[in-house]
C-alpha cells in the first residue's frame, strides 16, 4: 500500500554549511482544487533554496506536496503557504517557489513568493570568459 499524503516535512542537518550553494528541486505535478468551482487546477513547482542548517528530505517533501490534492485554494494562498511551510521547517537563508499553473479559462497563472533570511545577501554571480 502507497503511504499516504502527510504534512509532515522532515528535514537533514546540511553537509555543507559553511557554503552559499543552491538548491532547486521541480514538482511537475502539483494538482489542487479550485475553491469556486472543485475542479483541479495543475501546476508545475519550481522551489530554489540557499540552505542554511537543514535541507529538506525529499520524500517527505513529496508526500506533503500530495497532501493538497484535495484541497481547496487559490493560486496564490496556495503557493504563500507551500512557502511559509517549508521557510519554517528549513530556515534558509533564501527561499523562492514559482507556481505555473495550467490554462484555466483562457489565462495562465504564475505566482512566485519569496523568502530571505534577514542580513543575507547573495553572492556575486561571477562570469566566466
Amino acid at each position: 500500500m502507497p503511504p499516504a499524503p502527510s504534512k509532515n516535512l522532515e528535514t537533514f542537518p546540511n553537509p555543507h554549511p559553511d557554503r552559499d550553494y543552491s538548491i532547486r528541486i521541480r514538482v511537475p505535478e502539483f494538482t489542487c482544487l479550485c475553491p469556486r468551482t472543485g475542479q483541479p487546477d495543475f501546476a508545475e513547482l519550481l522551489l530554489e533554496y540557499v540552505p542554511n542548517q537543514l535541507c529538506v528530505e525529499l520524500k517527505t517533501l513529496k508526500l506533503y506536496i500530495w497532501s493538497y490534492r484535495d484541497q481547496g485554494a487559490f493560486h496564490e494562498e496556495v503557493t504563500n503557504r507551500i512557502l511559509g511551510d517549508l521557510t519554517a521547517a528549513l530556515a534558509p537563508r533564501f527561499m523562492r517557489l514559482t507556481a505555473q499553473f495550467n490554462v484555466r479559462g483562457g489565462l495562465y497563472t504564475t505566482v512566485v513568493a519569496e523568502h530571505r533570511q534577514p542580513g543575507w545577501q547573495s553572492p556575486a554571480p561571477v562570469t566566466l570568459p
